[in-house]
């Protein structure tokens, strides 16, 4: 009995300390910034309004997607000689050709390559930035796997500049910490998907991150997740935290469903969902 009684106190301390110390997202998010940037709750074309001849994270699929008002979700990391380039991928092989990783090539080495066999070129943050023209919101991915973050601090330069609304994200807890030290008043979000099951790895790293148990240490505003994924974790983050969420990536009406039962708005493929803004 005394066994049991003190297994089951663990259990509960562990899920305290877990529920309201280590997923916890800054609980300031709510009303600050439904209050302030309404327009960022919006849905997002996922890497632009991509298909047929116009590429993913090309200058025409971020033209297309502001022209017709859907917010834009980009991805951004740096080139060999640390200029801002909007590409997804860390190898260039899918979608150029390039045996090589973007980190290898300087950014005139990169210029010279096209996306998906089409005449489009990998863009430079502040081209992209400048044909937006802050007509709808971005949502900017910070890409990065490891301990270096810095892709941050370019990337916040040429935001300062930009007029329009956006608002951060990654997978990497430590690149939200830098903007939750450096720039508290932009929105950021934790990306989270089902690593183990993704990229069939099992280390502590990776369960901490399914689970957001990273959450401590960069305290989001919002929650990003994949909806083949919902868990326990988004549910508390959403539903008892009532953090704004984003689901990805909504290629189909199942889908949308799913994420309209989370209240969430989406970053989509495929579909066109109606435009909140």
């Amino acid at each position: 009995m005394v066994i049991a009684i003190s297994i089951i106190l663990a259990l509960f301390v562990v899920f305290i300390v877990y529920s309201l110390i280590l997923i916890r997202p800054r609980l300031s998010a709510v009303h600050l910034f439904r209050q302030a940037d309404k327009e960022l709750f919006t849905d997002y074309a996922h890497r632009g309004l991509h298909g047929g001849n116009i590429p993913e994270n090309s200058l025409a699929a971020f033209s297309l997607a502001a022209d017709k008002g859907h917010g834009i979700e980009l991805d951004v990391q740096l080139s060999k000689d640390g200029r801002v380039m909007v590409f997804h991928d860390y190898s260039l092989k899918r979608m150029t050709g390039c045996d090589k990783n973007l980190s290898d090539l300087t950014a005139d080495e990169l210029k010279e390559l096209r996306l998906g066999g089409t005449d489009e070129r990998i863009p430079y943050f502040s081209e992209v930035l400048e044909v937006i023209g802050g007509r709808v919101p971005i949502l900017v991915e910070l890409k990065g796997e490891s301990s270096d973050t810095s892709v941050c601090a370019p990337t916040n330069e040429l935001l300062k500049e930009y007029t329009g609304k956006y608002c951060v994200e990654s997978f990497n807890p430590l690149l939200l910490k830098w903007y939750k030290t450096n720039r508290p008043d932009v929105m950021r979000g934790i990306l989270v998907t089902n690593v183990t099951k993704e990229k069939k790895k099992h280390d502590p790293l990776s369960f901490a991150l399914k689970h957001m148990l990273t959450n401590v240490i960069c305290r989001p505003d919002f929650i990003a997740y994949d909806v083949r994924y919902p868990s326990l974790s988004v549910d508390l983050c959403t539903k008892f935290y009532r953090s704004p969420a984003f689901a990805w990536t909504v290629r189909d009406e199942d889908a949308y469903n799913k994420a309209r039962g989370y209240n969430a708005h989406v970053i989509f493929e495929r579909i066109r969902p109606e435009n909140d803004l």
